[in-house]
């Protein structure tokens, strides 16, 4: 396996998350919190909150997708700023896609002492789109199963993220799938306009049979 800052990003969040799984007094430390975060300024938990999971499941699903759709673009990035410019780009993107995609959600529940949340959805979310704005085409497989052109699926995807979110009862914050998405196709867009009429022309060339 080719060590990318891909692969080095998934490295330290499986051990920060195993670091997690054995001591409960790290998880609540790291846990997003947006009460802790108003009261005692604990603005760090932006970040943290995203190199921990709930369970093994959790952080498998994360690091897997993140694998598949980081490689895609930490490449588009190197090869369009450069290896030490582009490198530093895609860490960026993916800790501020964590922290945008949080910032809905901690002004929701600032007031909710009750309220914590954890993982990379956020930025994993945010690789994924920015993925699928420079591959609309390429096929996303669920569960190698149900094969859909990205585009196809990350329609599909927002429309349940904004469905759920307003439903807001299934322990999972949707907000921060929905939002962080939006950021990666926002990034994309800034860092190559271009992309967007390539995205339209394969859109349009895009033939179901």
């Amino acid at each position: 396996m080719e060590l990318s800052t891909t692969v080095v990003i998934i490295v330290i969040t499986v051990l920060t998350s195993y670091w997690g799984f054995r001591n409960p007094q790290i998880l609540e430390r790291w846990m997003f919190t947006p009460y802790l975060i108003k009261n005692r300024n604990q603005y760090d938990r932006f970040v943290l909150s995203g190199f921990i999971h709930k369970d093994s499941m959790h952080l498998l699903f994360n690091m897997f997708t993140f694998f598949f759709f980081g490689g895609a673009v930490e490449q588009f990035l190197l090869y369009r700023l450069g290896f030490i410019p582009g490198t530093l780009v895609f860490v960026l993107f993916y800790i501020v896609g964590i922290i945008v995609s949080d910032i809905p959600t901690f002004l929701k529940h600032q007031d909710h002492s009750f309220y914590r949340a954890l993982g990379a959805s956020g930025g994993v979310a945010a690789t994924v789109f920015a993925s699928i704005i420079l591959m609309p085409l390429s096929d996303i497989c669920l569960f190698g199963i149900i094969c859909l052109p990205g585009f196809a699926l990350g329609v599909l995807f927002l429309i349940y993220s904004v469905v759920q979110a307003k439903k807001g009862n299934d322990g999972i914050n949707h907000d921060a799938h929905l939002y962080g998405a939006l950021f990666g196709i926002a990034f994309i867009l800034i860092i190559s306009p271009s992309s967007a009429l390539n995205f339209l022309n394969e859109i349009k060339s895009f033939r179901l049979f």
